[in-house]
């Protein structure tokens, strides 16, 4: 049992940064804390942590010893996960990563009837518009817009497709105009999202033919919901996926613009850990979010177009 122990010691003392807090998170003295920490480096013949007087950092055999300790206490999680699978009665912490936009509009409103189903889960939202490594970040499930995942250990379940449009506000048209073909973009103020491949070109298409065009935002931002704001007060023309802006079009907040082209379309995928034995809270938040993704339709709502 003193194994087991040193070893969730050792990978809390690691992601908190803290001997203490560490040992708050176990429920042990700083004292005991500390035997425990001297003891395992003593059976290892290695120094796992160095200690200053400003900061706690790992070693070289820390980090690996940290990397296979994450897996061995990941494998017994499972192992007691399949348990309270059985038993459709899911516990512990789900951490959950997405972009800001989709953890706002397609995550947060869903949480409440989650967690009023599984009141012993709790749930944690890392937002980021960046991928997050799922094993160092100790990520459950994350929500990605790639057909693919480059890691072999790393299953996914396709959630919808999504058009991405161009879209401004009544009150941008009015004062600027509507575009009425490609040429038109270069007299408009555009709202360009830096973290899309490419972001300052858009690649059309209709009709079989494709047409490149070269952008220049009057605002530029990494978030989705920067330039959402800044859209709906008049700024500019945007682009985003439809999932982001179905609502806003729908109530009439923002327009369409040039809706028989085509953009590149985006897959939105659930991505999480492969096991053998997925945990009962990992497997009860997917199955969550799919039967309300197909429930709902997102897919023929975000790939339709609009009319406009």
């Amino acid at each position: 049992m003193d194994r087991w122990t040193e070893m969730e010691l050792f990978v809390q003392v690691a992601e908190t940064g803290s001997l203490s807090r560490a040992a708050d998170a176990l429920g042990l003295s700083n004292a005991a804390a500390s035997r425990h920490l001297s003891a395992l480096e003593e059976r290892l013949g290695a120094r796992l942590v160095e200690r200053n007087t400003r900061r706690l950092f790992l070693t070289e055999p820390g980090q690996e010893f940290l990397r296979r300790s994450k897996s061995i206490l990941a494998d017994l999680q499972d192992a007691e996960s399949a348990v309270n699978a059985s038993t459709l009665n899911p516990t512990g912490t789900l951490r959950v990563t997405a972009s800001l936009s989709f953890s706002m509009h397609h995550i947060a409103p869903l949480l409440p009837e989650y967690t009023r189903r599984y009141p012993n889960v709790s749930v944690h939202v890392e937002t980021a518009n960046r991928y997050l490594d799922l094993i160092d970040n100790n990520i459950d499930v994350a929500i990605r817009t790639r057909e693919m995942e480059p890691d072999s250990n790393i299953s996914i379940r396709r959630l919808a497709e999504t058009r991405r449009i161009l879209a401004a506000s009544p009150g941008y048209l009015a004062k600027a105009g509507t575009p009425q073909g490609l040429d038109d973009l270069a007299k408009h103020a555009l709202l360009v999202y830096t973290y899309a491949n490419h972001p300052h070109e858009l690649r059309f298409t209709r009709d079989g033919e494709t047409t490149t065009v070269a952008v220049k935002g009057v605002l530029e931002s990494n978030d989705g919901q920067v330039l959402r704001a800044a859209a709906l007060e008049g700024l500019g023309i945007l682009v985003q996926p439809t999932y982001i802006l179905y609502d806003d079009i729908v109530a009439g907040r923002l327009v369409p613009v040039l809706d028989a082209w085509d953009l590149p379309r985006l897959t939105i995928n659930l991505a999480y850990p492969s096991r053998k034995h997925l945990s009962a809270k990992v497997r009860t938040f997917i199955d969550f979010i799919a039967e309300h993704f197909e429930r709902m339709e997102y897919e023929r709502k975000w790939t339709a177009r609009f009319g406009y």
